[in-house]
């Protein structure tokens, strides 16, 4: 994945709720929802498309559930240490734009800009 670019909304946000260990599809809808406070409207259908794409990219992998996890629940996705790097950059990249807005802000009430 290019990393100069930055990651699409959903996989931000998936990655992001895979932060804190492995988890299920469901589990990763959940926690999308709530660290984006509902405004990341991720279906099921496009989870699992992005899943794949992250799968495919190496950022993601498969596993087995934990033991004593719901049966239905079916495969556990984790980061791996390539996606942790790439949400790592991506973390830089906001920060950087968050940084410059700041000193657009603070040149505005000087009246330079």
């Amino acid at each position: 994945m290019d990393m100069s670019k930055p990651l699409p909304t959903a996989a931000f946000h998936i990655l992001l709720a895979l932060v804190g260990g492995a988890s299920h599809g469901y589990g990763i809808l959940q926690l999308v929802r709530e660290q984006s406070q509902g405004r990341v409207a991720l279906g099921t259908g496009s989870l699992y498309r992005h899943l794949s794409v992250l799968i495919e990219r190496g950022l993601v992998a498969e596993g087995r559930p934990e033991r004593g996890a719901d049966p239905r629940r079916g495969t556990a996705y984790r980061l791996t240490a390539y996606g942790r790097q790439v949400l790592s950059g991506e973390r830089e990249r906001l920060a950087a734009l968050v940084r410059a807005l700041d000193a657009l802000r603070g040149a505005s009430r000087k009246g330079q800009v």
